[in-house]
């Protein structure tokens, strides 16, 4: 599923904008949001195409996930969940979105 190896969140990040995933989708209360561009998409609109997973160096417990997402009308970005204290993330509309079959 994953065509990378990343060291850092930060490197993911860049590499994944390069290649085209520019935008940043926020999973909100109802629906999952692109920031830039303000469309709103509900999970069945979304697809995730691959997932990078980072642990926190000083605390495993500090954990992310970056996400790549595109979505039917071509929109293509990351969306990132960081576990820990706490997740402003709305985990259970994230968990809706289908993964693409290869």
């Amino acid at each position: 599923m994953n065509k990378h190896s990343f060291d850092t969140l930060s490197q993911a990040v860049n590499t994944l904008t390069q290649e085209g995933y520019e935008e940043d989708f926020e999973a909100e209360e109802t629906c999952i949001k692109a920031l830039y561009s303000k469309k709103e998409y509900q999970p069945s609109d979304l697809k995730i195409i691959s997932s990078y997973r980072f642990e926190g160096m000083t605390n495993p417990s500090d954990e992310s996930i970056v996400f790549t997402i595109e979505a039917n009308d071509g929109t293509k970005g990351t969306l990132i969940i960081s576990y820990g204290a706490s997740t402003a993330q709305n985990e259970d509309l994230i968990q809706q979105i289908p993964c693409k079959k290869h």
